[in-house]
């Protein structure tokens, strides 16, 4: 559900305390102070809408030519064997393959 932002309205008319409220998008905008019963207002401002951290931007992030530039190894997991085939990476020390069973024993 949508968080809202609204103000209080002082009884001489000058402005109250900044709260949110959560609720429906169906609902009917507060008329009162939920605690107070003072008038409020909406209060409209620009949604806070990050596109650092999209499906996208982090598919975007984990190409195999990022993780290699980033000094990292990428395995996947073969479904027939259980075993992890290195998908992405340069480094010499990191086998191409590692058996599901190695790293059971290992943990």
């Amino acid at each position: 559900m949508p968080t809202y932002v609204y103000q209080e309205i002082l009884p001489d008319g000058s402005d109250g305390e900044v709260f949110e409220y959560i609720q429906r998008m169906s609902e009917e905008p507060l008329k009162a102070h939920p605690k107070t019963g003072n008038s409020v207002r909406k209060v409209f401002y620009s949604p806070n809408v990050s596109s650092k951290y999209t499906e996208g931007a982090t598919q975007s992030m984990l190409t195999d030519e990022n993780v290699e530039n980033h000094g990292f190894t990428r395995y996947e997991k073969d479904k027939v064997t259980g075993h992890y085939n290195k998908t992405a990476g340069k480094d010499k020390r990191a086998p191409d393959i590692i058996n599901s069973d190695t790293l059971k024993n290992n943990q």
